[in-house]
């Protein structure tokens, strides 16, 4: 059996040579640009640098444990990561033992996990550990929104400060709120030959003539359509979405695609899990069979072309999640546009090649987490929601600086006058 848990090992060696390497690095698997850190921004991570303290990012793509990574070099300080256990397989176990000896150590959802939380309470318990963590617990595929957050992230927190106070009464632990904000690279007028390059691939593989249409209504057009194909796919009756606005109906596939996944994996929904919930539950899932540590009640029949449609259905909600017209037609920046394409080109081809972008690191005044933790001490549930209610709306003011990071790629709500949306 596979080992449900994978330490940190930290060597110098290593981490220096990623260190020298991270551009090249980079580029070549995420087309990544650099990491940009303001002045403000910095001054205010330097202010924990010899403090215990929990670096709280969002989670738009794959890649943000990589710029915290940077963001720690640029700092003069290491992190530690929490990273999902299947990670660790990728490229027959090099990648796992490549991040494990920069910090990373393994999350295996569904299970007691104690090893990882001792081993998350043993590093902050130490007098400047420094871990990152997730409050939004998945990969939310949108850069301008958070999702919900985890309970489990308040009680990791205040699970590290009780163990530092274990060793010295008076330890504190400072939270560290920031954002990362991609920005796509090139001109205007390179970046709308690329959306029209993809566009159009996009339009001849669904038979779709654009017309005269702005660039905004293909964008819905693209989108109308590939909706009605996975309804039909997805078995969903005519009678029970004929009437219903576009919202309605993004919502009933993104739950049809879900519950189908939840049928392939034998897991049972409540009537009140919501879309993220449901990815949240799936994921797991999935990431455990990923790791080779299958969940007692995952299927033992399950065959590989099981699995595919389970993470094709799951992959079916995301796109659902993020094409929401809305919220493209209020700001149509590069990035949101650029979000639908690779969401059209996963759906429809299955890949998407990474577009350069530069990654923005925001960053607030530390939170000492001793006011909350008194609070902790007589109400642990009611603290969990202030703590981490706290920690979003400082979160939320970061996402609103990234936004004005981008200005509207083409006019918004030129959709033509027979729509109204938003």
């Amino acid at each position: 059996m596979k080992d449900t848990f994978i330490a940190p090992r930290f060597e110098f060696p290593v981490a220096l040579g990623l260190d020298l390497g991270f551009p090249i690095l980079t580029k070549l698997l995420f087309n990544l640009d650099g990491v940009v850190l303001a002045k403000e921004d910095e001054l205010c991570l330097k202010e924990t640098k010899d403090k215990r303290v929990v670096y709280l990012l969002n989670q738009p793509t794959e890649m943000e444990s990589i710029i915290a990574y940077q963001v720690a070099n640029s700092i003069g300080t290491r992190f530690h990561y929490m990273a999902s256990r299947s990670i660790f397989n990728w490229g027959f176990g090099i990648v796992g033992e490549l991040i494990k000896r920069v910090g990373a150590f393994s999350v295996l959802h569904g299970s007691s996990n104690r090893k990882m939380i001792r081993t998350t309470k043993q590093i902050l318990s130490e007098n400047s550990g420094k871990l990152v963590m997730y409050p939004e617990g998945i990969m939310s595929g949108e850069n301008d929104n958070l999702v919900s957050f985890l309970p489990s992230t308040a009680q990791l927190i205040y699970w590290g400060l009780e163990e530092a106070k274990k060793k010295d009464p008076h330890a504190e632990l400072f939270l560290q709120p920031t954002f990362v904000k991609y920005k796509i690279s090139g001109t205007r007028d390179s970046i709308l030959k690329d959306i029209e390059t993809s566009l159009s691939r996009i339009e001849r593989k669904l038979k779709l003539y654009p017309g005269g249409r702005t660039v905004l209504r293909r964008f819905l057009t693209v989108g109308r359509v590939m909706l009605e194909e996975t309804e039909f796919e997805l078995g969903i009756p005519k009678s029970e979405i004929n009437g219903k606005d576009f919202d309605y109906r993004l919502g009933r596939a993104r739950h049809m695609a879900l519950n189908l996944a939840g049928q392939i994996l034998q897991i049972k929904f409540q009537d009140s899990d919501n879309a993220i919930q449901k990815i949240r539950i799936l994921f797991h899932a999935l990431d455990r069979i990923d790791a080779g540590i299958p969940l007692e009640s995952t299927p033992k029949h399950l065959t590989d072309q099981n699995i595919r449609r389970a993470k094709q259905l799951v992959e079916t909600a995301y796109a659902f999640l993020i094409t929401q017209p809305k919220n493209l037609i209020q700001w149509p920046s590069a990035e949101r546009l650029m979000e639908w394409i690779c969401s059209f080109e996963r759906h429809i081809f299955g890949k998407s090649e990474m577009r350069a972008k530069k990654a923005y690191v925001y960053a607030s005044h530390a939170i000492p987490l001793a006011p909350y933790f008194e609070k902790y001490k007589t109400n642990k549930k009611d603290s969990y929601h202030l703590l981490l209610g706290d920690i979003r709306k400082e979160m939320e003011k970061l996402m609103e600086r990234g936004k004005k990071e981008s200005e509207p790629l083409v006019p918004p709500y030129s959709v033509g006058l027979d729509l109204q949306i938003g």
